[in-house]
């Protein structure tokens, strides 16, 4: 029987892994749902003695700029079948133009993430694309308690002044499509930009939430007046358009989802 060994199952990681049961597959995790304590090295290790596929989800640590997983377990990852889940965040700014798999990552082309800090998420993605996984590249993730639609009901939406901001999102269950393709196909390694089809700003998003809720939208803000955290301010000082051809001739895949339009209304 395959055996995957996930790393953090958190929001997308614990549908992969229901995906994965339902295939027939055995499914062992770290995390605060999981089976299995990160820290419990013993535990960790007889399990990976025993996968056949590992995954993780685990972000790198803000602080040291480091890999939890690389960190404690790289060793017994070498020369496995590896999966990571990224962000297409190791692109950077790119001033609204398409990326793809082809462009360079800010830790490939050395350039500095927003702040002059380093980008974590570029150096673990390359990391693991050295290791020889398949490495997944996720625009923001909505999904069922995590859209549009849950902020506008909760208030919690915002509107940035901001015309020419856009950006690329892919519906939880498309990554899990993506994902568990890759697994049951042998897929090669390498980058994989799973998104859907219509990359859009924020804005647009919010006020399509706003009229399927029968709301009004939100004020507009200018970047300064809003107040946003750190995190929220490098997001909106990201702008760019994530191709999914790879995924799409490789992986066989097709969003179900392919815009917001389509996910906003299966949430609803």
């Amino acid at each position: 029987m395959a055996h995957l060994v996930i790393f953090g199952l958190g929001y997308t990681a614990a549908r992969i892994a229901a995906a994965m049961q339902a295939h027939g597959w055995q499914v062992s995790a770290t995390g605060s749902a999981g089976d299995i304590a990160f820290a419990d090295r013993d535990a960790v290790m007889a399990a990976l003695g025993g996968a056949t596929h590992i995954l993780s989800s685990v972000p790198p640590d803000r602080a040291s700029g480091g890999d939890p997983v690389l960190d404690a377990y790289g060793e017994a990852l070498r020369g496995r079948e590896l999966f990571y889940l990224s962000s297409t965040g190791v692109y950077g700014d790119r001033a609204g133009a398409w990326v793809d798999e082809a462009t360079p990552t800010i830790a490939q082309s050395g350039a500095e993430a927003v702040g002059g800090r380093r980008n974590a998420r570029a150096e673990a993605d390359l990391a693991w694309l050295n290791m020889g996984a398949r490495v997944f590249r996720l625009p923001g993730i909505y999904g069922p308690g995590r859209s549009a639609l849950d902020r506008v009901r909760e208030g919690k939406a915002r509107r940035i002044d901001l015309p020419d901001q856009v950006f690329s999102r892919v519906h939880v269950d498309d990554i899990v499509t993506a994902v568990v393709a890759a697994l049951t196909q042998d897929a090669p390694p390498g980058a994989y930009n799973v998104g859907d089809d219509l990359p859009a700003s924020g804005n647009a998003v919010t006020e399509h939430a706003c009229r399927l809720l029968g709301m009004e939208p939100p004020p507009l803000e200018t970047l300064e007046d809003a107040n946003l955290s750190e995190m929220a301010r490098g997001f909106y000082m990201e702008n760019r358009r994530v191709a999914n051809g790879k995924a799409k001739r490789v992986l066989g895949w097709t969003p179900r989802y392919t815009t917001y339009v389509e996910g906003l209304a299966a949430l609803l």
